[in-house]
């Protein structure tokens, strides 16, 4: 297959939430670029100007992103260098520049990467989640069928599991995910890299409870532990719970850990308040 003469792809990642967060990389590929495909070009305009990067753009996104690949691949053919970018994030993971990237590859056309912000990690990171093994699954798919399948798959996932979600499907998300998995350890993040920003640890139960009467607000990614977890968790749960308050508390101050600290222990341990374990001491 010939590819002298070929340009390039360049999978730029830009900011999710805060504009600072672009790689100098990622402002030099997409001023030297000969065209930037971008999912949404009225949204990218925000990012483009303030970065002063006049690179023509054109729209790819996933209502078109089979026709418009073959489109974009013959361009590279010719020669043009082409920035890849998606409304936030790093492009074509669970977004439709996967299509793109899997066509280039067939046909011999260089992809390379401007790598940066990506959502998922960025919520992971500050989840406390345990992190050594995860899977992400995306958003959900709307399909009844589609979604069961993939809700079955998730009950016995061992491995930490990372979702996307919109604020209007949330509360149906949680609910389901609470009926399927049981009351797991999670963490719901929201509003990422941006003034508000959440990273909420708490559970599937509780976090069903707690949208029945909060609206959601904003994208969010939200960090469900695996089945081994949730079970060592659960066992835990039950070791505490057959202590005394005051032998739980010696547990720790056998260890040398003082009572201020053996005490906030103990909170984490029974997923109560301080207050609550003061009073159970007296």
């Amino acid at each position: 297959m010939k590819t002298d003469g070929y340009g390039q792809l360049h999978i730029v990642a830009t900011p999710i939430g805060n504009l600072a967060d672009i790689t100098f990389r990622a402002v030099k590929a997409l001023r030297e670029a000969d065209l930037i495909a971008a999912e949404d070009t009225r949204h990218s305009r925000i990012l483009l100007e303030k970065y002063e990067i006049k690179t023509p753009v054109t729209s790819y996104h996933e209502h078109n992103k089979y026709d418009k690949a073959y489109i974009l691949a013959e361009k590279l053919k010719e020669g043009k260098n082409i920035a890849l970018i998606t409304d936030a994030g790093t492009p074509a993971i669970s977004d439709p520049g996967q299509v793109l990237v899997d066509i280039c590859k067939k046909e011999g056309i260089l992809v390379t990467s401007e790598p940066g912000p990506c959502a998922l990690v960025t919520a992971l990171s500050i989840s406390g989640m345990p992190s050594g093994r995860f899977c992400f699954e995306g958003f959900l798919p709307a399909d009844r069928q589609a979604r069961e399948k993939i809700l079955a798959s998730l009950e016995k996932e061992e491995r930490t599991i990372i979702l996307y979600e919109a604020p209007h499907h949330l509360k149906k998300t949680v609910s389901q995910l609470a009926e399927r998995l049981g009351d797991r350890r999670m963490c719901v993040c929201r509003e990422l890299t941006k003034t508000f920003e959440e990273a909420w640890q708490t559970s599937l139960y509780d976090a069903v409870k707690y949208y029945e009467t909060n609206e959601p607000r904003g994208e969010y990614v939200l960090i469900i532990e695996g089945i081994d977890e949730a079970e060592i968790f659960a066992g835990e749960k039950e070791k505490w719970s057959k202590m005394t308050p005051q032998e739980h508390l010696k547990f720790y101050t056998d260890k040398g850990i003082d009572k201020k600290e053996a005490m906030k222990k103990m909170a984490a341990d029974l997923g109560c308040s301080k207050r609550d374990v003061y009073r159970s001491l007296l």
